[in-house]
């Protein structure tokens, strides 16, 4: 329960949309996550493994720490399951040209076919989600989501900083 003493009826309304965000948006993480992994693990991919090769598609070559920043997983995480989606023939490393002691990291011919595959399906998904909704609702859904994200990843990014304390 909000404490609301000494609060405008502004900040009450505003701390009641609040709450009803929190428990919506809580509720729709859960919901989005339970039905990715379900859908994801049906082409013999984790969910982080699926965000991976994403990220490859938006990264192109990569090196690991860089792939590791982007998912944000330690190294050692990040290797593991680079090491699994190249078990499976989904990413290939290659020497990197400017750096003789790093790899750069890649999708193969498999794995670009699996992401389309896995992507066209999500996006089918999605198109029957959204065609309930008028287009404008739509474009403010999307802009919403993208607020969102860049908000959690400046939050994110903030975090990851030292302090003078830490550092």
């Amino acid at each position: 329960m909000a404490v609301t003493t000494n609060m405008s009826d502004r900040d009450r309304a505003l701390q009641h949309h609040a709450e009803a965000f929190h428990e919506a948006l809580s509720d729709f993480v859960r919901a989005y996550l339970l039905g990715e992994r379900d859908r994801i693990c049906c082409h013999d991919i984790s969910l982080t493994q699926c965000y991976a090769l994403d990220a490859l598609v938006r990264l192109g070559p990569s090196t690991l720490n860089a792939l590791a920043a982007e998912l944000c997983l330690d190294k050692s995480t990040a290797s593991r399951v680079v090491a699994t989606l190249q078990r499976k023939g989904y990413v290939a490393r290659a020497a990197h040209p400017g750096d003789a002691r790093a790899v750069l990291l890649d999708m193969t011919p498999a794995g670009r076919r699996l992401y389309g595959r896995m992507r066209t399906a999500r996006i089918a998904e999605r198109a029957e989600v959204l065609a309930g909704f008028p287009a404008d609702v739509r474009e403010g859904m999307t802009d919403v989501m993208r607020r969102l994200a860049g908000a959690t990843r400046q939050r994110m990014a903030s975090a990851a900083q030292p302090t003078a304390r830490s550092a």
